[in-house]
């Protein structure tokens, strides 16, 4: 027989599963958002040789309170805008 969940209970399981990811501060010029690189090494499936693979991610940074070249932990959200859907921890 299975339990029902709150809704509670749904959202703290949820907000456990959420996406972390940690990179450098490059823009914070827009009001509000810093763009974060995120920089990750993987291996080529045919060569065997590791990759350096990045990405920009916008980030919701409420009061601008991050600079240029910080180290940030951003995590996945709901849509906030357009293109942000994490947050800067």
């Amino acid at each position: 027989m299975k339990t029902k969940k709150t809704k509670t209970e749904k959202a703290q399981v949820s907000a456990k599963t959420r996406r972390q990811l940690s990179g450098t501060v490059v823009s914070n010029k827009m009001k509000d958002t810093v763009v974060v690189l995120v920089r990750r090494y993987i291996k080529h499936p045919k060569y065997k040789k590791f990759i350096s693979r990045s990405k920009r991610y916008m980030a919701h940074d409420p009061g601008n309170s991050r600079a240029m070249g910080d180290k940030v932990t951003i995590e996945e959200t709901a849509p906030i805008s357009r293109h942000k859907r994490f947050r800067v921890l």
